[in-house]
């Protein structure tokens, strides 16, 4: 199988708040955003930046993907953020607003100069109009970007949309943006949903995303962390199907046509029932530590 880095389920934590950041050591996520932008209020944002490499260092968050959100491009903390980011070390350095894939190489120059391991990967996050008419040349800037990371609320506000069930005014973005992540081959994450006393309508938005096909779901709120593992996991019966389907598919090689519960099976169809398998592996590797 090939490598596979689940992520489901991507909690965002501020930086500032120390109980946030032990409590984060327990939770089952995927993986964690250790916020120094939205959730941090500006006279906290030394003492979080601080805080957060502290994190990265400590080791102790087991195989959680942990990275670090800094404050966006122009703002006066960026380049410290950045900095100290990249010296930290995070699995990736998440960036707001990336409008441009000149912004992509300039942001990767930076981390470089800054002296970033190369296991640190850039997250972009796509959250305006301009960066959805470019949201191809971002994800096929540099190698060293690993996912698009929506930001729904503020997409919501460029456009002057409306937060609806079923997202109807932004879904021709949310294709958008994965096309062009799947044309680059890296992970696309779905953005926030804001109300957290809402499990239905988030479950739903879950499953929304996953039949679109996002990789995971940005939260806000550990409650939500159980719901996006399951829906963006696969199924028992997904399972079950994907190794029958491959089973079927070699015992046929050379008969000629080949099907699986009365389907025709082809290679397009194996490839989908290995990714299958390789991420239920992944999972459950996780799930083991």
């Amino acid at each position: 199988m090939t490598d596979f880095t689940p992520l489901r389920s991507v909690l965002y934590l501020p930086s500032s708040n120390e109980r946030a950041l032990e409590k984060a050591k327990t939770i089952a996520c995927d993986a964690l955003i250790l916020d120094l932008e939205d959730a941090v209020a500006p006279d906290a944002k030394p003492a979080a930046r601080e805080a957060a490499a502290a994190a990265v260092a400590s080791g102790d968050y087991g195989r959680r993907t942990v990275t670090i959100r800094v404050n966006g491009i122009g703002t006066e903390w960026h380049e410290a953020d950045l900095t100290a980011a990249s010296q930290a070390g995070p699995a990736a350095i998440v960036v707001p607003k990336v409008d441009s894939a000149a912004q992509v190489v300039h942001l990767v120059d930076m981390m470089e100069k800054a002296g970033a391991p190369d296991h640190t990967r850039l997250w972009a996050m796509v959250e305006t109009p301009e960066a959805i008419f470019n949201a191809r040349e971002i994800a096929a800037a540099s190698p060293r970007l690993q996912a698009l990371v929506l930001g729904t609320n503020d997409l919501v506000k460029e456009l002057y949309a409306e937060h609806v069930p079923g997202r109807a005014p932004i879904v021709p973005s949310l294709h958008t943006v994965l096309l062009a992540g799947r044309a680059a081959g890296i992970a696309v994450i779905d953005g926030v949903y804001n109300d957290v006393k809402d499990a239905d309508g988030f479950l739903a938005e879950c499953e929304q995303g996953r039949q679109m096909g996002f990789d995971g779901k940005t939260l806000i709120h550990p409650g939500q962390v159980e719901g996006a593992n399951a829906a963006f996991a696969p199924s028992a019966q997904a399972v079950e199907d994907a190794e029958g389907l491959i089973a079927a598919f070699e015992a046929g090689k050379g008969a000629g046509v080949v099907t699986y519960n009365g389907k025709m099976v082809e290679n397009l169809h194996v490839e989908s029932a290995r990714r299958t398998l390789s991420i239920h592996e992944s999972i459950r590797a996780l799930s083991a530590e």
